[in-house]
């Protein structure tokens, strides 16, 4: 087994067929086709199984993923070795992140390192169980895991990154002579809005408002997180979520209120022990660099005499005022050049 034949199999694993794979290889389909059946005569094993004119991973396939992402990491960890260069310059990074965590702050995390690094590529693997972001870890299918702490340590390093605050949002006008922070004991008979049961942020928030004898009234359940500001917005119920989450619902005209006692669980990273890629090691300092920044600002604002969702908001605005300026004078995205119109045909006009 040779490193190319792992890049070609994971290719295909990515692109979820050879024809795809082979377009963004810039290679022959029949060479990569070929490349595949040579991988499973090496391995004495079939790593996919032909379905119509699909392809769908064996389990010895699904058994490979895993390690063979460790092998191309251990490779560029080597190539990193023997160059002296301190920029990063490229790689790329498989994040493992506890959905409950992933829309935010992880999702802001990468997108923000994306515009500084755009020559990394990340992908995330989504998953609703503290124990299914720590098997990716482990096995090596992800260099990095974004999860909530602690967790069983099984031979992984874990460092906390920030405590994510969650909050109560209620529809636009409703009830906006409420204090700054509303007890959680008000929230008996108050109709939620919440995501799928059996996922760590469900589970969470029912804990906590339990743990303060209120049994939570489900009014609506949503299979996807993203629909739960707009049934708030919309009426349908109030919802406890991220800070940030809210704040983006409070520019909306959702009423925002922090609660007491606060709601609140730390957030971190997990990895296997070792060196990471220098493209993992910058994401983790530039999520670092851009943490300490934020909370710097809210702590000013906050000791100025601003609430804490005051204070963040606040601060959020002025960091999306100075990205989109940045933004105007280069733009993160470039598109490539507009197909035009073609010019109109003259009309003969007979003569009359």
């Amino acid at each position: 087994m040779d490193l190319r034949q792992v890049e070609y199999f994971l290719a295909v694993v990515d692109h979820h067929g050879v024809n795809r794979a082979a377009a963004a290889l810039h290679i022959a389909q029949p060479s990569l086709s070929q490349a595949v059946r040579k991988l499973e005569r090496e391995l004495h094993t079939q790593l996919f199984h032909r379905v119509g004119r699909g392809l769908v991973l064996a389990p010895a396939g699904e058994a490979l993923v895993g390690p063979a992402r460790q092998i191309l990491r251990d490779v560029e960890q080597a190539r990193e070795a023997v160059r002296e260069v301190s920029a990063v310059e490229g790689g790329r990074i498989d994040i493992a992140g506890l959905s409950a965590v992933s829309t935010d702050p992880l999702a802001v995390w990468v997108a923000q390192f994306r515009v500084r690094r755009p020559q990394v590529r990340l992908r995330v693997e989504e998953r609703d169980r503290h124990s299914e972001v720590v098997e990716l870890v482990k096995s090596g299918a992800c260099e990095l895991g974004v999860t909530v702490l602690p967790v069983p340590l099984d031979g992984l390093a874990q460092e906390f990154l920030v405590q994510q605050h969650f909050t109560l949002v209620l529809p636009p006008g409703c009830d906006e002579d409420l204090p700054p922070a509303v007890p959680l004991a008000a929230m008996k008979g108050a109709p939620l809005v919440m995501g799928e049961r059996n996922t760590a942020g469900r589970d969470h928030v029912e804990a906590m408002l339990r743990a303060h004898g209120v049994e939570p009234l489900i009014a609506v359940e949503v299979p996807q997180r993203g629909s739960v500001v707009p049934m708030v917005l919309s009426g349908a119920g109030a919802a406890i979520l991220p800070l940030r989450v809210a704040l983006e619902a409070r520019q909306r005209g959702a009423v925002v209120r922090d609660l007491d006692p606060h709601l609140s669980w730390p957030v971190g990273v997990v990895h296997r022990h070792g060196r990471l890629t220098p493209a993992a090691t910058a994401f983790l300092a530039h999520t670092k660099d851009r943490l300490a920044s934020w909370a710097r600002a809210v702590e000013r604002r906050v000791a100025a005499g601003e609430s804490q969702i005051e204070a963040s908001a606040a601060t959020m605005s002025a960091v999306e005022r100075r990205q989109n300026a940045r933004f105007r004078a280069s733009s993160p995205v470039r598109l490539g050049p507009l197909p035009t119109e073609p010019a109109p045909e003259p009309i003969d006009h007979p003569d009359r």
